[in-house]
C-alpha cells in the first residue's frame, strides 16, 4: 500500500478527551494558538504525498480506520497548519471542509509518539 501521509503525535492537550464524546480528535501543528492547544493532538506538519480519498485507511498508533469522506480543505490544512478534525462517525458526505471522516467506531487511546499514517 502506498503511503500518502505520515506524522507523529508530539503532545496531547490536557482537554483532548473533551471531544471524545463527540467522536472527534483535533490535530494541529506545533503553532496551534494557545487557547486551542489544550484541545488538540500536536503533530509535526508534513507534506501529503498523494491525494487522500474515500476508502483510504488512517492508522492511529496500532488502530486502523477506513476513511468515509474527505472535506475539501483537509489536504491544504494538513500541509499548511497540520490542522484538521478527525470525526469517527461514518459520514459519507463531508459536512465541514477541514474534517476527515472515518468509520463509526470507538477511538483508541492515543499516546505521545504514536504515528498517524494515511495510505
Amino acid at each position: 500500500m502506498q503511503k500518502k501521509y505520515e506524522t507523529v503525535v508530539n503532545k496531547i492537550g490536557e482537554s483532548v478527551s473533551a471531544f471524545l464524546g463527540d467522536k472527534m480528535l483535533i490535530l494541529f501543528g506545533e503553532n496551534a494558538p494557545a487557547e486551542l492547544a489544550d484541545y488538540c493532538l500536536s503533530i509535526t506538519v508534513n507534506d501529503i504525498e498523494n491525494e487522500i480519498k474515500t476508502g483510504d485507511t488512517l492508522q492511529l498508533g496500532e488502530r486502523k480506520y477506513t476513511i468515509t469522506s474527505v472535506g475539501d480543505a483537509v489536504e491544504k490544512n494538513l500541509t499548511s497548519l497540520g490542522h484538521i478534525t478527525l470525526k469517527f462517525d461514518g459520514s459519507e458526505q463531508p459536512e465541514l471542509p477541514g474534517t476527515l471522516y472515518l468509520e463509526d467506531s470507538e477511538i483508541a487511546d492515543v499516546k505521545q509518539g504514536d504515528i498517524i499514517r494515511i495510505y
